[in-house]
């Protein structure tokens, strides 16, 4: 199997020089910038397998370059950032960032993210294919495609927030608590808080919903977590 492709982007050179040195030691491919249009330019050309994405760049923020990244490919995203509270991580998580790191960190520990997030997310080929087609009414969920349709409407979604739907949408009723969806959605070696199901199920539905409409498709089970539903409130 060839080598994962990786793309560091920090504005600070020692920090993209470290990172990549022991990214290298461990075999990986890795590809260096330190703005965020020389990243977005730089991912379009060389489709790269994961982004190590500082929070605070030069141009364009990591959140936005995150958020046009998947507007594009199914990138996996690993964000750095120097702020400590909670609210900023969630912000680069619920724009599709995989997992999350806060500066100092060991450069060890990155590389030990790196691998997991690959790890956890790589689907051998053909699986998508096992699992079928979910349609609800109006609303259809293609795996192999990775296509959210609502009626003619194709839902644009991050590969994180497909993955939630459809794994909540697979048993339609049944509550799934935040640490159960960590564990399928998220994997094991997640590290970080279990308020990134909040984040990614508010911006599923706002992307699922219409306001004039009389459907929640993902409902809130107070006290206990989420189940997928797709009938009237």
């Amino acid at each position: 199997m060839d080598a994962a492709t990786i793309l560091v982007v920090d504005d600070e050179q020692p920090i993209v020089d470290l990172v990549a040195s022991y990214l290298a030691a461990e075999g990986f491919a890795v590809h260096r910038a330190y703005d965020g249009p020389s990243a977005l330019t730089l991912a379009r050309a060389i489709r790269p397998n994961l982004v190590i994405l500082d929070v605070m760049l030069p141009g364009i923020d990591g959140v936005e370059v995150c958020r046009r990244l998947h507007q594009e490919t199914a990138v996996y995203v690993l964000m750095l950032t120097a702020r400590t509270d909670e609210v900023d991580k969630l912000i680069g998580l619920s724009v599709g960032a995989d997992d999350y790191l806060t500066k100092p960190f060991s450069p060890r520990e990155l590389v030990a993210r790196v691998k997991a997030i690959l790890r956890r997310h790589r689907m051998p080929a053909g699986k998508a294919n096992d699992r079928p087609a979910l349609i609800f009414g109006a609303l259809s969920i293609d795996p192999e495609r990775r296509e959210v349709q609502r009626g003619d409407l194709l839902v644009e979604l991050t590969p994180r927030e497909f993955d939630l739907l459809y794994a909540l949408a697979s048993y339609p009723g049944r509550v799934f608590t935040r640490e159960e969806l960590l564990q399928r959605v998220w994997g094991p070696d997640f590290a970080g808080i279990d308020r990134v199901v909040d984040v990614h199920v508010g911006t599923l539905r706002r992307k699922l919903e219409d306001d004039q409409s009389d459907l929640s498709f993902v409902q809130t089970v107070r006290g206990v977590g989420y189940k997928f539903v797709s009938g009237p409130r």
